[in-house]
């Protein structure tokens, strides 16, 4: 799977990788307000279902490889992408197709928010990632030093308008599904995730530069296990 870069300059391959450069190591990309477009996903990979269940478990030790936009890329639309077009329903569960998650990575430049109907992400905040994390309250001890850090959030208006008070058990579960198809994909990637139990509260909403609807809800820290290459 190819990926674009919906600028005004060209994109470079990187050499020998196969795969995109990122936008640190693009001067020029390095910009708030960057949005990166992806191609279709894969809908097909080179293990079953039943193969994944098998060897999905919680990696705690990561390399320091990073991950390509590709991989980033699947691993969103895993989460919450778009599988049925004509109606916008998504790959995880939602009450009510109501959909409060929002789907934030980030990276070794800083935080990109997904946007599910463009299967693309549009850079919110730059600056270095273990700064960002540890400001957001994610320090080496709760990020474990990955490339990669997902992070849902929830505009709980968007259900509780419509299921009142029983909103908020089913907004947990939804970033529960969520989760876990990303810790499945990752598995069929060939990577590495875990959970992460931080709780992230209200001072951590301005290093990570969240609107005031939205609020913390759940955190994968994900990379290449460490051996791994």
């Amino acid at each position: 799977m190819k990926t674009s870069l919906v600028l005004t300059w060209a994109f470079s391959l990187l050499v020998g990788g196969g795969g995109f450069a990122s936008p640190a190591e693009n001067p020029k990309a390095a910009v708030t307000g960057e949005r990166i477009t992806f191609d279709k996903p894969l809908t097909k990979g080179r293990l079953s279902l039943e193969e994944t269940l098998w060897l999905r478990r919680s990696v705690r030790s990561f390399s320091d490889q990073k991950l390509t936009w590709e991989q980033i890329g699947q691993l969103l639309w895993a989460a919450q992408g778009v599988n049925r077009p004509e109606s916008g329903g998504r790959t995880s569960p939602s009450a009510g197709a109501t959909y409060p998650l929002e789907t934030y990575v980030v990276v070794s430049d800083g935080i990109y928010k997904y946007l599910p109907k463009e299967h693309a992400v549009q850079k919110t905040v730059s600056g270095e990632m273990r700064q960002i994390l540890k400001e957001a309250g994610l320090g080496p001890g709760a990020a474990q030093e990955s490339p990669c850090v997902m992070i849902f959030t929830a505009v709980f208006e968007r259900t509780v308008s419509r299921f009142g008070k029983d909103a908020y058990p089913y907004i947990y579960l939804e970033a529960g599904h969520a989760a876990q198809n990303v810790l499945l994909e990752v598995t069929a990637l060939g990577l590495g995730a875990v959970p992460n139990g931080t709780i992230l509260g209200f001072t951590s909403k301005k290093p990570l530069g969240l609107p005031p609807e939205e609020d913390p809800v759940y955190v994968l820290v994900i990379g290449y296990p460490k051996g791994k290459n």
